[in-house]
């Protein structure tokens, strides 16, 4: 809570170009359990006047979004996981603060995600394939700000957003989605992520299982989101 406090009153408030960096985000922290995983970052750092807010999907994106942080004017938080996590970026993927990008052409629905969960969702976009679903993959490293046209783009395109964030979905990057799409276009969302609730110990994997986060989990979710059987 202090460190918060200064963040907030040192950083933010006289607009000073700090850069914080969370490097046990999300439930990926693993047997550390419960006090180790910072599942409230999104959802605090967002909440700051004038605070940028990066969740690289990788390790090549994690290297971009640091010098960009490191370049901008802005107080910044940077979004890491301590574990290794799936490569789905490229080193001559574009990468930009305020920027989302769309992965895989889709027109049933939109999975937007942010940090890790962009490859889970990229996983649940094949199985929803193989039940007819066409899935729009949208990789938002930026919670904030947002690509607000991207996201509406897409939006208008499906009609249908899901999000996945490997956080508390209260006030966190589903909760910018929502917000965004209630105020400009409103759109049916379902909301993916930690829902009120602490985290555990366990595998990486065995985590995001459980917490429903996986490609396959998140698949199934979303076809009975759908009204699909099976």
């Amino acid at each position: 809570g202090r460190n918060w406090e200064q963040i907030k009153t040192t950083a933010c408030l006289n607009e000073m170009p700090v850069k914080v960096v969370g490097s046990h985000a999300g439930l990926i922290t693993g047997q550390d359990g419960a006090t180790h995983q910072m599942l409230e970052d999104i959802a605090l750092m967002r909440v700051l006047p004038g605070m940028v807010v990066v969740c690289p999907g990788d390790s090549i994106e994690a290297e971009k979004a640091t010098l960009a942080i490191a370049s901008n004017g802005s107080p910044s938080y940077l979004r890491l996981a301590r574990e290794a996590t799936p490569v789905f970026t490229a080193p001559e993927s574009p990468f930009e603060i305020g920027r989302a990008y769309v992965l895989r052409e889709g027109t049933d629905v939109t999975l937007a995600g942010t940090g890790t969960m962009t490859y889970e969702l990229l996983v649940a976009a094949e199985e929803l394939a193989s039940a007819g679903i066409s899935a729009e993959v949208v990789h938002v490293p930026t919670v904030k700000p947002l690509d607000e046209a991207t996201l509406l783009a897409s939006a208008a395109k499906t009609g249908v957003v899901v999000t996945a964030e490997e956080a508390q979905i209260a006030g966190g990057f589903g909760g910018a989605v929502a917000e965004l799409l209630s105020t400009k276009a409103p759109t049916r969302v379902l909301r993916l992520g930690v829902q009120d609730r602490y985290g555990e110990t366990g595998l990486p994997y065995e985590l995001l299982e459980h917490f429903g986060l996986t490609g396959a989990r998140m698949a199934a979710t979303i076809r009975g989101f759908l009204g699909h059987q099976g």
